[in-house]
């Protein structure tokens, strides 16, 4: 039995509308290719994403930072209520097999840092010029850069 991949999708919640279209087609491509979302589950590129993903009947998990489920966003499918506020972070990488970061400011900068320490693959678009990160121009070859090392990683 081949396990689904878990591709986390961070970025700010305060995104500009370029970054929240880009999460939004992140999200419906990884969906499209059957990988599980995960995000914050709050507003912003969290938000965006979830929306695409559902948009292409894709799963999707928020990991919130806060302890009551109904402060996810609407397109989240399971929300994980923590109470561990932006320590949370942490627990949206582990939860992945993989990043992708769609813009950013420091709580992104800290999920892109720990998926490094963990050797998780990130893919960037338009986020912190990290060594390690590999960087694209586009959704579509976030997406195509993500599930390629995501075969990468299974062998």
């Amino acid at each position: 039995m081949t396990r689904v991949p878990y591709v986390a999708v961070v970025g700010p919640g305060d995104a500009s509308p370029q970054e929240l279209q880009s999460a939004e087609d992140v999200g419906a491509g990884l969906a499209a290719r059957g990988v599980v979302v995960v995000t914050g589950g709050l507003g912003g590129v969290m938000e965006a994403a979830c929306r695409g993903a559902r948009s292409r009947r894709g799963r999707t998990v928020g990991i919130l930072p806060g302890e009551d489920r109904g402060a996810a966003n609407g397109w989240v499918e399971i929300a994980i209520a923590t109470g561990l506020g932006e320590l949370r972070n942490g627990l949206v990488v582990r939860a992945a097999d993989a990043l992708v970061a769609v813009g950013g400011g420091h709580g992104t900068l800290s999920e892109v840092a720990l998926a490094l320490k963990l050797r998780r693959p990130v893919v960037g678009l338009g986020t912190w010029e990290v060594h390690g990160v590999e960087h694209v121009s586009t959704p579509e070859e976030a997406i195509d850069r993500i599930s390629a090392l995501l075969l990468q990683s299974r062998l």
